[in-house]
């Protein structure tokens, strides 16, 4: 899995075969500098996109290699389930894409993979995001409980896993990725660790409000989101230039705490579980346990599964979907006309 933080490529060997996935081996690898620049350049509209995305898919494709081969020397692996790097997601449009090179990594590999995931929900009416909320169902849903998954992400989404009603899902707005790309401007830091910088800064109302009030944030699910709506362009758009670095820091920490915790309200779940990088932002989980008092907000692990392993765990469930002919979607997060396979099979 590499998401829209653009930090690199998170894998993990998985083992379906006791019911609960069980993680058996995990592995990471960090973009080099030059690599996510590019990445990012081809965020935006420019000069020779086709053949920019083609020879990045070729050089992301050795990282997904590196990573597969290092995880498939633990145990038997019947399938490669790769999501790509998104460098554009525009269900609007009608299309997303996620750049991987399938043939050379099953080259690199000797192994099926499975890509594509988001094409097809969104062929079908769908947003094509966010899928992790079927995963989400399947691993950590309770028969008597209500619960909640928050995904902090590049991009926050929300899974709601009511004890007997389906479970709904949507992104509810930007989380690390604005964060990352404002102190990687003014501090050359890849992130934020434990939200430190951010608790050095106040949050600036004005500036705040003026975020809220993009009109994605008023929009009914299903809803998805992306670089191509929440980047710095965005953000300048709002900016005077008189802002302490910091206080903009603290604002768009407040930014994800306070639409993550509006949408966490509106499910009234007993129990709310977090998960991604975010999850290890203590300034940011201190602003959700302020603004949501009423409820018990804890990591996934307690239900046995580490927090950031969630999205590459979920994406080998997508693969292993695809492979046995079963769906993958909830046309009740997408917007999709119903349950479909998600993924292209590129076979061994």
């Amino acid at each position: 899995m590499s998401g829209t933080s653009l930090d690199g490529v998170d894998g993990v060997l998985v083992d379906f075969s006791g019911g609960f996935p069980e993680i058996v081996s995990h592995h990471f690898i960090a973009y080099p500098r030059r690599l996510r620049k590019d990445l990012l350049d081809l965020q935006h509209t420019g000069e020779d996109e086709l053949s920019r995305s083609a020879v990045l898919s070729i050089e992301l494709s050795g990282i997904y290699a590196e990573v597969a081969n290092h995880l498939s020397s633990n145990g038997r692996v019947r399938a490669i389930g790769c999501h790509g790097q998104t460098v554009r997601h525009r269900p609007d449009l009608g299309y997303t894409i996620q750049l991987v090179n399938a043939p050379l990594l099953v080259e690199l590999t000797e192994l099926t993979v499975v890509h594509d995931f988001r094409s097809r929900d969104i062929a079908a009416g769908g947003q094509g995001a966010p899928l992790v909320p079927a995963f989400h169902r399947v691993t950590f849903g309770h028969p008597a409980i209500h619960r909640a998954v928050l995904n902090l992400g590049g991009i926050a989404n929300i899974t709601d896993l009511p004890a007997s009603d389906p479970a709904t899902g949507y992104d509810c707005g930007p989380a690390n990725m604005l964060m990352d790309a404002w102190i990687g401007r003014h501090l050359g830091f890849d992130y934020d660790d434990r939200g430190k910088w951010a608790s050095t800064g106040r949050v600036l109302p004005v500036l705040l409000d003026a975020l809220l009030a993009d009109e994605y944030f008023s929009l009914p699910p299903p809803k998805s989101t992306g670089r191509d709506r929440f980047n710095l362009e965005w953000l300048d758009s709002h900016l005077s230039g008189e802002e302490r670095p910091e206080d903009v820091q603290a604002t768009l920490l407040e930014l994800t705490a306070a639409t993550a915790a509006d949408s966490l309200r509106e499910t009234g779940a007993e129990e709310v579980y977090l998960c991604g990088g975010g999850a290890k932002n203590l300034a940011l989980r201190a602003r959700l346990e302020k603004l949501l008092p009423g409820m018990k907000l804890s990591e996934t692990g307690e239900l046995g599964m580490e927090a950031g392993h969630i999205e590459a765990a979920a994406f080998a469930w997508l693969a292993r979907q695809a492979i046995e002919g079963l769906p993958g979607n909830l046309p009740e997060v997408t917007g999709a006309k119903g349950y479909r396979i998600l993924g292209a099979i590129c076979p061994a």
